[in-house]
Parts: structure tokens; sequence; C-alpha cells
């Protein structure tokens, strides 16, 4: 990590801020993030199988993330509003691990990024699954909740290194 920069949203008297992205260009964005909620061999196949209580979890769940992406500048303080062109969650069982991976997809035209509408669109979308199956499974654990890939604007591409 690069500690010479400095953290953006702080104006040079240390206060808390809003980022002026008036003067960025409009560019093309696009950022990933993922997570898993792993959880017991028996809840993991209720929602493979539909046959949750509350019906299709993993259905709700996409909703749930999609809405998180949508409405993230309400949730984090210093975000802007954004007009996002497409959020695409897609859900991966690992059934050898008994758990479930988010991946989410958010894009934009604009002046800032969109790392912030996919993280907290996976969170959702996991807090989403973990809150359908509690009922059945309340040690379920919510874990890697990370940026996979960002790119468009100033600070041009980053992709995760690959474990």
């Amino acid at each position: 990590m690069n500690r010479s920069r400095k953290l953006s949203h702080f104006d040079g008297s240390g206060r808390a801020h809003m980022v002026n992205v008036g003067d960025k260009p409009e560019t093309h964005r696009v950022a990933r993030a993922g997570g898993t909620i792993r959880m017991a061999s028996s809840t993991l196949k209720l929602v493979l199988a539909g046959g949750a209580k509350k019906g299709d979890v993993l259905g709700v769940a996409r909703v749930a993330a999609i809405q998180a992406a949508k409405r993230t500048a309400e949730l984090i303080p210093l975000c802007h509003f954004l007009g996002l062109t497409r959020v695409a969650a897609e859900f991966t069982a690992e059934k050898r691990r008994s758990a479930i991976r988010l991946v989410v997809t958010v894009e934009t035209i604009g002046r800032t990024g969109v790392e912030m509408e996919a993280l907290a669109a996976v969170s959702v979308g996991l807090l989403t699954i973990y809150d359908m199956c509690k009922a059945v499974d309340r040690a379920m654990i919510i874990e890697d909740i990370k940026l996979l890939e960002k790119s468009g604007g100033r600070s041009g591409h980053f992709r995760v290194a690959q474990a």
C-alpha cells in the first residue's frame, strides 16, 4: 500500500468532506466485489432446493444486492449518488465448503468509481441470505468480502492478486 497518499475524504484541517469530483471526466467505470457465507450443509441444501420457509432465498438476495448498490450513498455518508448502468449479482454454491459465494458487478459512466456500490451489494446480499436462513442456522459465517477488480478513472485498473 502506498502510504505517501493522503486520505481523500478529509480536508486540509482534518475535517471529513465529500470529495469534489466535478473536474473529473466521465468515464466507464466497473467494479467487482465478492464474498462468501458458510452454513450447515443442511441449510445449503434447503437454499439450493428452494425449500426455505421464506421462499427463493437467492432470488430475494439478488434483489437485495441490486437495491443496496442503488442506495449506497444513503448508507455510506461520503459516497456520491450515482446513476448506475448495470448491477449483476451471481451466486455460486460451493458444496464442498458448504458455502455460497456472491460476486457483484456494478457499472456506471461517471466521475467517480463504483467500488463502494459493489461492496455494499455483496454485504447486503449475504446478510439477506443470513436473515432468511437464521431460523434454521444461526451459526452461518459471512467472510472474505473484498474488492476483486475495478477499472476506469484516474487510478486505472486494479485486480486483487489471487492467493
